[in-house]
């Protein structure tokens, strides 16, 4: 794997310098342009000289000799450098292909992305091979290293062992470990996480928390464990504490916190005027919420809400570039970095008409250019989900005393079950539903009921979950069945039945995580299931998140896992799974 952060080599170099000398010729030239520099926080004019993925020479001088060398005109038109996502989780329904390709189209053209189902679903070697893959895409893609699996599991230690984490830390693609869901094991002792942050530390790299609702205590205690940067802020009390204690703070606007509006204003309450130590991400939305775009929708609300034009540009580019040391290749329009740019038709709209990513046109005066290499999703171990297993009525038995209260799309506390659960179908007169965690390989399930969820759902079954094992909830077992069969015909997907018919289903071919379309397309998939949710009770922010969180530990009360059902606060398995 070419090392992403000294990428070119000696040869390339010295025609790079060859083009300055007049030598020979660039491949692109971007005149009279308008661009943001943000070394000295002005806007400035200027010629822009690229080779190939790379950008040469940034002044007023033109280039000696242009010799098949394609020049456009940006007279009038503002360049600044391509979006950076600080905090991508890159596998909600989407993959890392589609929506790097969809990104790119609003300007953002590096992704920093989160690692955990390559960690959870893939072998290292598949996993390195697929990091190999997209480094052959124009949109630059960087990782994390996970340090625990978000939930209980059984052989987490084998998942999470020295050779493992070794493997990833050292892996040039990974910029950071985290985020850190296990940060209270931290804070008790645990020294696991401790000394993969400390190695993380040696190789120059950061360490991500993860502290909704941390107190200064716990802040200052992370800090000195030696955490970095936090994303939890929810408001501008939060933004404030965490640059008190010295972190670098990711404001938020996601599918299920769409916090920026709020934050921005509170913080202006606490007289935060300076954002230097502040960036943008959108933390892993779903689908439809990024019909609008990505981090450039972001740049356009800091920028309603009256946030410096250069500020709120930094926020999204040279701000994350300087945190992640990585601002010698990002960032900025100036020499030796690579070729994002995104050119603007004014600076008060951040969505680009017109993309430049490593160099190569990705979108022209609005038109999006092929410019994406396809993936060849089997060779590294991402083939449709084969079930080798059936489910059955008997798997059905819902006698569990306790269940599972949704207060919200991811917050979940346990209650005591008093209605009949024996039946075939529960009745719609009130928000109770059958819920079932199974294990993809048919080892075990755990049973329950889920109370809030919605009133009229009879069956939606998931393939995509947090830790990739299967998901059932609805009011009919007999519609459970159907669903099921019909996820499993697919090779893996959401499946929505009602009265023993199919009403709507999202294939998810790639593990059964993760769908093949273009971004345009899944997201009207995903809208088409909001809305048929909706329509049956669900009444919350994101469906696809409280399918994701049903299982994730980081968030409290009660999680139904692949241990049993688990209380998050007392870290005990409350019932364990039955076996098969």
């Amino acid at each position: 794997m070419m090392e992403k952060r000294y990428r070119w080599k000696s040869e390339q170099i010295r025609k790079h310098v060859a083009i300055v000398d007049g030598k020979q010729a660039p491949t692109k030239v971007l005149m009279n342009a308008t661009y943001l520099h943000p070394y000295i926080r002005q806007w400035v004019q200027g010629n822009v000289w690229i080779c190939d993925d790379r950008i040469v020479y940034v002044g007023p001088n033109k280039p000696k000799q242009l010799d098949s060398c394609e020049v456009i005109d940006c007279t009038n038109q503002v360049l600044v450098p391509g979006y950076i996502e600080p905090h991508a989780h890159p596998f909600q329904l989407y993959n890392p292909h589609t929506l790097a390709e969809y990104a790119a189209q609003h300007g953002t053209t590096t992704l920093i992305n989160d690692n955990l189902f390559l960690f959870l679903q893939l072998t290292k070697k598949k996993a390195f091979s697929f990091l190999s893959a997209m480094e052959k895409q124009p949109v630059t893609m960087y990782w994390w290293c996970r340090l625990d699996p978000q939930t209980e599991m059984e052989g987490e230690e084998h998942l999470f062992s020295y050779k493992n984490m070794k493997g990833w830390l050292e892996n040039d693609a990974v910029l950071q470990v985290g985020e850190l869901t296990g940060w209270p094991k931290l804070l008790e002792g645990d020294d696991f996480v401790l000394h993969w942050m400390q190695e993380a530390k040696k190789l120059g790299k950061k360490v991500e928390g993860h502290f909704p609702g941390a107190s200064d205590r716990t802040l200052t205690k992370m800090k000195l464990f030696g955490a970095d940067a936090d994303h939890e802020s929810m408001t501008g009390n939060d933004v404030y504490k965490r640059l008190m204690h010295g972190y670098t703070v990711s404001l938020r606007h996601s599918s299920i916190r769409p916090d920026l509006p709020t934050l921005l204003k509170e913080m202006k309450q606490f007289g935060i005027h300076h954002y230097d130590q502040c960036m943008f991400t959108t933390d892993g939305s779903t689908p439809s919420f990024y019909e609008k775009g990505l981090i450039d929708a972001m740049i356009r609300i800091a920028l309603q809400e009256g946030v410096r034009d250069i500020d709120a540009y930094s926020m999204a580019t040279w701000n994350i570039a300087r945190y992640y040391n990585i601002d010698h290749l990002h960032g900025s329009i100036t020499p030796g970095r690579i070729a994002h740019i995104n050119v603007l038709e004014h600076v008060s709209n951040p969505t680009p008409i017109s993309v430049l990513a490593s160099g190569q046109w990705v979108k022209r005066d609005g038109v999006p250019v092929s410019a994406f290499s396809a993936v060849e999703w089997d060779v590294h171990g991402l083939a449709p989900l084969s079930l080798s297993w059936d489910l059955q009525m008997d798997d059905l038995q819902f006698s569990m005393p306790l269940g599972m209260y949704m207060e919200n799309s991811v917050i979940i506390k346990p209650y005591s079950i008093s209605i009949d659960t024996s039946a075939d179908e529960l009745s719609t007169d009130h928000d109770e539903s059958f819920l079932m965690l199974i294990d993809r390989n048919g080892k075990w399930r755990v049973n329950t009921i889920l109370k809030g969820f919605a009133t009229h759902v009879q069956a939606l079954v998931s393939s995509y979950s947090n830790t990739g094992d299967i998901i059932l909830i609805g009011k009919s077992k007999r519609d459970l069945l159907l669903a099921f069969e019909r996820m499993k015909q697919v090779g893996g997907g959401i499946v929505l039945c009602e009265h023993g018919e199919v009403i709507h289903d999202i294939s998810l071919p790639l593990g059964g995580l993760m769908s093949a379309k273009p971004m345009r397309e899944l997201i009207e998939e995903e809208k088409t299931l909001g809305e048929l949710l909706r329509a049956r009770g669900y009444t919350f922010a994101d469906p696809i998140y409280t399918l994701l969180f049903l299982s994730s530990t980081h968030l409290p009360y009660i999680r139904i896992t692949p241990k049993g059902i688990y209380d998050v606060m007392h870290k005990t398995v409350l019932f364990p799974t039955i076996m098969r």
